[in-house]
């Protein structure tokens, strides 16, 4: 008896000696590395597949259960549930430690809600919540809601823009998310596609300065830390340009387009260091992103060494099966997709259950599954989740649309927008000739001016076009005669009271453009899923403005919207014409404080604007041939050119001096010119620098950006401004498909905008 009480002692003692106190993945002091080493190797293999399943948040689903029937869902892209799978069911998965991540998730209660339930799961792994902070953590009621992405570009402000993104952190991790589904680096060649105004524009060089400041700005140099978020670039590749404007419909491109024109602003945010991708609805050349080895294996990881990782988006791995059809069976589907690479899926529940059975029969290496589970892990370590997954909901209000963030709202508003045209001064407003102003239009008092990506906001949060002009001016004596937000059901009777209205008036301002507002999906006219075979003001806005005009009284018109419109009417007629795009919060002040000169306007346009959608595709680095022959009827010049914009001052620019007449490919020559300011007010201008290849291997473009700065000059001041001209500046793909500089001549173009007219040029050589 006592060697068996002996023996029993003994064997505690052992056992409690053998005994960790706590596990290191636990331990913060230890590199993050580290500590996923140490919890992957207590993890099940169903506890792996779970960090890389992704649902929806509980709210959204109960909404959509309540809205939605199961072939509805099958078709939406913005709204899902799982029909089989109760909601109640979802946060017993989470109990379990079967959910890795949740998107949909747009209250700080829903987000602490959701980490407590994945803090009684056995290994207490925290849920990483995603959301579509495109320009702003828009989904959340009360927070700040920048410009969208076009008007960002139109700044030409890439620092401004990472500012932007970083406020945009801070009020993502202070309501409970940690992963941005941004940037959209895609380079928009279709003003028919809706989501146009999501992007950065059609230049791929402006397009990954811009992806890459908001990846600096949301992740900053290292995300690790509780005030920084994770970015996404997306959609890997192709969806911008859609062979009918649809969005999801096939691109098919040429090798050669799709390494110098799609895949370079992806490369930009990879050496920014963004942590994720996203993959594109479309299928490319026939392939279907979401199961391409080539994109997701061979160029991201092998050849640009991606150390993220990859998630799908809104089941477009299903769509691979039942849309695509390249996979027979959904099993199939999700199979190509993870061992080509993929490592989480957006969103639902079959996907787990699939590849904890494919690896169990040997059809996929748990490697596979192992490196997906470890990266995704590896971002909620850095991110701080595991020491604190929780946010205080009694300090949301201290960082949500504070005072700083309002201001760089504004600021960027006021830079975004573009000045098209202002025959005889009529801009800005002369308060003392112009006192009786007549405003009207359907976007001149809505919250379409916070764009798509934006559920409602608090009244008090957004100044609109007619409250902004009050605000500004005061003493002026308004007239507001409103319009329903649903621009297709406009009645004639409206626009003829309007004009009646507007005769009595000294002056006349039309606010027009598109309906962006994701929670009037049936209302849309622009935005995701909402994509159109022309470009014309819908409804009757035109008949709006010809009729105002008709009256003879002054008119300004002012657009907002989200994808450049064919108002080649509004363009010859119209005296004063104002490109606001989606201005956010402030773009009702920003806007009107253009209009009266409280503000002297800067944004140029990211994106060329075309006639008429017959002339898609229009962009300004077209080549030669395609502008051979001008078309038939009609004029074959676009309606405003890409980096084109106005302003009250006036600048002048100098012949160019190039710092040498040649180089080598290893060398370098600086180009200079001088920009004086000729008018009479302070103004800011961006010099814009082009090249064009004279002679080359390949055809070129005519010409291609290169470099841009802004500058703010004073009345009768100059500055000289140079361009540093390298290799990386020159190079393109040859004949064989080889990246780099050929020899032989090249032109240097710096100008105000893409316009030949706005151009000097200097030719040098490379020897």
């Amino acid at each position: 008896m006592k060697r068996i009480l002996l023996s029993c002692t003994l064997a505690c003692i052992i056992l409690a000696g053998c005994t960790e106190k706590e596990p290191l993945y636990l331990n913060p002091e230890l590199p993050a590395e580290k500590r996923v080493q140490d919890l992957m190797k207590r993890m099940t293999l169903e506890e792996k597949v779970a960090q890389m399943s992704q649902y929806v948040g509980v709210e959204h689903m109960k909404a959509a259960e309540k809205e939605m029937t199961p072939e509805e869902m099958k078709e939406s892209h913005a709204q899902g549930f799982y029909p089989g799978l109760h909601s109640s069911e979802l946060i017993e998965m989470t109990r379990q430690g079967l959910i890795g991540s949740f998107l949909h998730v747009v209250t700080a209660k829903e987000a602490n809600l959701l980490q407590s339930y994945a803090m009684e799961s056995r290994l207490r792994i925290p849920v990483l919540i995603g959301i579509d902070a495109v320009h702003g953590t828009g989904l959340y009621h009360g927070a700040t809601i920048y410009p969208t992405s076009i008007g960002q570009a139109a700044t030409f402000e890439p620092e401004l823009v990472e500012r932007a993104s970083r406020e945009t952190a801070l009020e993502m991790r202070a309501t409970g998310t940690h992963w941005a589904f941004t940037p959209n680096v895609e380079v928009a060649r279709d003003a028919r596609w809706g989501r146009v105004g999501e992007t950065f524009g059609e230049d791929p060089y402006l397009v990954g300065q811009m992806g890459a400041a908001t990846v600096r700005g949301l992740q900053t140099a290292d995300f690790t830390g509780f005030d920084k978020v994770i970015a996404c670039a997306k959609h890997f590749v192709g969806g911008s340009q859609p062979i009918n404007g649809i969005n999801g419909a096939p691109c098919d491109i040429s090798d050669r387009t799709l390494h110098e024109v799609f895949l370079p602003p992806f490369k930009d945010c990879v050496d920014a260091g963004v942590f994720t991708f996203m993959m594109a609805h479309n299928e490319l050349n026939g392939i279907p992103c979401h199961v391409s080895r080539y994109l997701m294996t061979d160029i991201l990881r092998d050849r640009w060494q991606f150390d993220g990782f990859v998630v799908s988006d809104w089941m477009d791995i299903e769509r691979v099966h039942d849309k695509h059809a390249t996979a027979a069976t959904l099993d199939e589907a999700y199979l190509q997709s993870v061992a080509h690479g993929m490592d989480m899926h957006m969103h639902g529940p079959d996907f787990a259950d699939c590849i904890i059975r494919m690896v169990r029969e040997g059809k996929l290496p748990e490697k596979r599954v192992n490196d997906a589970a470890a990266k995704i892990l590896l971002a909620k370590f850095k991110l701080g989740l595991f020491e604190n997954p929780y946010i205080d909901e009694e300090k949301v209000d201290e960082v949500v649309f504070n005072a700083a963030h309002q201001q760089t709202a504004l600021e960027m508003a006021r830079k975004s927008i573009i000045l098209l045209k202002n025959e005889n001064s009529l801009l800005p407003i002369d308060r003392n000739r112009y006192k009786k102003i007549f405003v009207t239009g359907p976007n001149a008092d809505n919250e379409t001016l916070l764009g798509d990506w934006s559920f409602r906001q608090p009244d008090e949060n957004t100044i609109t076009v007619i409250e902004g002009l009050q605000q500004v001016s005061p003493e002026s004596d308004f007239e507001f005669f409103p319009f329903d937000t649903n621009l297709r059901t406009m009645e004639m009777s409206r626009v003829k009271q309007a004009k009646e209205r507007a005769a009595r008036a000294d002056l006349a301002i039309v606010v027009v453009g598109e309906n962006s507002m994701r929670y009037m999906w049936k209302e849309k006219t622009c935005g995701e899923n909402v994509d159109r075979y022309e470009l014309s003001l819908v409804g009757l806005q035109q008949e709006l403005v010809e009729e105002i005009y008709n009256t003879g009284v002054p008119t300004i018109v002012v657009l907002v919207n989200g994808r450049p419109l064919s108002t080649e009417w509004i363009a010859d007629h119209i005296p004063a014409l104002v490109e606001a795009w989606e201005p956010g919060s402030f773009g009702g002040q920003a806007i009107a404080e253009i209009l009266f000169g409280e503000v002297n306007p800067e944004g140029k346009l990211p994106i060329t604007i075309p006639r008429s959608a017959g002339q898609i595709q229009t962009y300004y680095n077209y080549k030669q041939t395609s502008k051979w022959f001008n078309y038939g009827t009609g004029k074959s010049t676009p309606l405003f050119e890409f980096g084109y914009g106005l302003n009250y001052s006036r600048f002048e620019f100098s012949p160019i001096t190039l710092s040498a007449n040649s180089m080598t490919p290893q060398g370098s020559i600086t180009a200079t010119v001088e920009v004086r300011n000729t008018g009479r007010v302070t103004g800011s201008e961006v010099v814009q620098m082009y090249i064009r290849d004279c002679y080359s291997s390949v055809v070129r473009p005519v010409k291609e950006l290169k470099g841009f700065s802004k500058i703010t000059l004073r009345p009768g001041e100059s500055r000289k401004v140079s361009f540093e001209i390298t290799a990386r500046e020159l190079s393109f793909y040859d004949i064989d498909m080889k990246y780099g500089v050929e020899k032989g001549d090249f032109l240097v173009m710096i100008g105000n905008s893409s316009r030949d007219i706005d151009l000097q040029r200097e030719q040098f050589v490379v020897k």
